[in-house]
């Protein structure tokens, strides 16, 4: 059993990366030993009263000036053992200039040394000036242990940050040592911060950091773990001193076991579960980087496949970095040379009457092959180029449509999509009145299709630009509705004009009466609020005549028309002008 004064697990790991940094008993040592010979030699040359003076280029040097020397040397030496080595640096130099004292009175009275007066006046400045320099140093000390506590610490929950993970995960591979990089993420845990408020949020993340501690602290998983928060609900594990996988894999059964316990917040019973996702060291990956892409690859796959198994190992199939950064390359290569092109998606009413088209990003590559949007749309994301993507889709879409308008004086709508990141830009508003003036498109005929998500990552913000976009007299669409985190609060004074139901639930709308009876709900909670209702991958005549009979307004899907080049769209209004 450990005795009280046993640190704990955790802390023990933070002390032993400090004391990494500090300098080695090697260098005291060294320090140490060089005072001794340097003292000894000076001391030998002061009983040597009547040696004679050393000659240099013809000068006489007597042997008191090379005496004087090795002493200021010895000097800084004991300064340097307390400034480098704190409290044994200090003790051991106290006591070695203290022991000096009956030497130099010795040599003095016996020997009529009289040149060690001096000395003896300046054993007592150094004394002063290294008891000055300790307790100067001593309060530097705490307040950097409060400055590193601070740094290494995350403020929430007590457990170490990013930043400690970071320097161990650094200094295990600058051993050497075997270790798995667990990552975990709470699932579900943006939904439940939006529904019970964001103080039991707090609530909940300090628990789990408290379960998780206790577990690495206390050592009942087998293994030498270290637990850390890296941001909101996301948490690491850093697992040392096992003999298998399967014991990497019972180590973190244990953590994600202490989640399945009950929380009681408020009186409230929560059930809390995660998805943990690991990488080793130097088995799977030698960078820190690849090891922590490389867990949060797996964890990812676990949150995708959503089954029982909440723990997976990495393997290279999970996360093709090298396709990652080829497709970015070549995102970035056709925003560069403006080669982004669109297709558009007709929308029709339930009559078969033409609505609008939706304006569909699409890019080839160099050699002139296709890129399905499912590859280049979530790299781009990831990488922070979905806003250009966007950007150029809208602006070319919009040019096109202007040009149509001309030609056919059509009134239907243009919708195009604007990413969280694309309508959070301080510059949105002003590159919409651009696009709009330099086209020719009327802002009546533009509809804007945004995701629910804006509403939880930044409402204010979110509530101020659509208000600015609808008195310009834009039409906003409320994207896949019913995927996200929607909330009957914000919904009832949302200023759009359309919710589009998800594929995912047209694909099961006759798979069973509550499924159909789910999407009729969608569409009665949006007719009841002042909204339009359109569903998109409509593919199947089942699906349309039920749509039609629950009262949906707009379809958007292949039975009725699949994503088509602007010149097909062009024909297609032209058909229905002529009709």
């Amino acid at each position: 059993m450990k005795s009280k004064n046993d640190k704990k697990t955790i802390q023990k790991t933070l002390d032993s990366l400090l004391s990494a940094q500090k300098h080695s008993k090697v260098g005291f040592a060294a320090l140490l030993l060089l005072y001794i010979v340097v003292s000894i030699i000076a001391r030998h040359i002061s009983l040597k009263a009547n040696l004679p003076p050393i000659m240099l280029s013809g000068h006489a040097i007597p042997w008191g000036t090379l005496t004087g020397a090795l002493t200021s040397l010895a000097n800084i030496c004991i300064i340097m053992l307390v400034v480098f080595f704190g409290k044994p640096g200090f003790f051991t130099s106290l006591f070695i200039l203290l022991l000096q004292f009956p030497l130099v009175l010795s040599a003095i009275i016996k020997h009529h040394a009289f040149t060690n007066i001096p000395g003896v006046f300046g054993n007592i400045l150094i004394i002063i000036a290294i008891i000055i320099i300790y307790f100067k140093n001593t309060k530097v000390d705490e307040y950097q242990t409060r400055m590193r506590d601070q740094a290494v610490t995350d403020r929430l929950t007590g457990l170490p940050n990013r930043f400690a993970c970071s320097e161990l995960i650094n200094e295990l591979i600058r051993r050497g040592e075997k270790f798995a990089l667990v990552h975990a993420d709470i699932n579900g845990f943006k939904g439940f911060n939006s529904t019970m408020g964001y103080e039991t949020g707090n609530q909940v993340l300090i628990e789990i950091a408290q379960r998780f501690k206790n577990i690495a602290d206390t050592g009942s998983s087998g293994t030498l773990d270290f637990a850390a928060r890296i941001s909101g609900d996301e948490f690491v594990l850093i697992i040392r001193g096992y003999h298998s996988k399967t014991e990497i894999a019972k180590t973190i059964s244990k953590y994600d076991s202490a989640l399945a316990d009950r929380l009681t917040i408020d009186g409230c019973d929560l059930f809390i579960t995660a998805s943990f996702g690991y990488a080793e060291y130097p088995s799977d990956a030698k960078s820190a980087d690849s090891l922590f892409s490389y867990a949060d690859a797996a964890m990812n796959e676990v949150k995708r496949l959503k089954n029982s198994n909440h723990i997976m190992h990495f393997t290279p199939e999970l996360l093709s970095i090298d396709r990652i950064i080829e497709i970015e390359s070549k995102i970035r290569d056709a925003l560069e040379k403006d080669t982004i092109f669109f297709y558009l998606q007709p929308q029709f009413n339930m009559s078969h009457k033409l609505r609008g088209f939706e304006a569909l990003a699409r890019m080839r590559d160099a050699d002139g092959e296709m890129i399905y949007p499912s590859d280049f749309i979530p790299v781009a994301e990831k990488v922070g180029l979905i806003d250009k993507v966007d950007g150029a889709v809208f602006r070319k879409a919009a040019n096109f449509f202007g040009e149509l308008r001309k030609k056919t004086g059509t009134d239907i709508i243009l919708s195009v999509n604007a990413s969280v990141r694309h309508l959070m830009k301080n510059d949105f508003i002003s590159e919409v009145c651009d696009i709009l003036q330099k086209s020719g498109l009327p802002a009546e005929q533009l509809e804007i299709e945004i995701t629910e998500s804006i509403m939880i990552d930044s409402p204010e913000k979110a509530i101020q630009c659509i208000k600015e976009l609808r008195s310009m007299g834009v039409k906003l669409a409320i994207d896949d509705f019913g995927t996200g985190y929607s909330s009957l609060s914000y919904l009832s004074s949302f200023p759009a004009n359309l919710l589009k139901i998800d594929k995912s639930f047209i694909d099961k709308i006759n798979s069973g009466t509550s499924s159909k009876q789910y999407v009729e709900g969608i569409i009665s909670l949006g007719h009841i609020i002042g909204f339009e209702v359109i569903s998109e991958g409509v593919e199947e005549p089942e699906q349309l005549e039920a749509l039609n009979d629950i009262g949906c307004d707009f379809i958007q899907g292949y039975i009725w028309g699949r994503p088509m080049l602007p010149e097909d769209a062009e024909d297609l209004v032209m058909a229905e002008l002529n009709a």
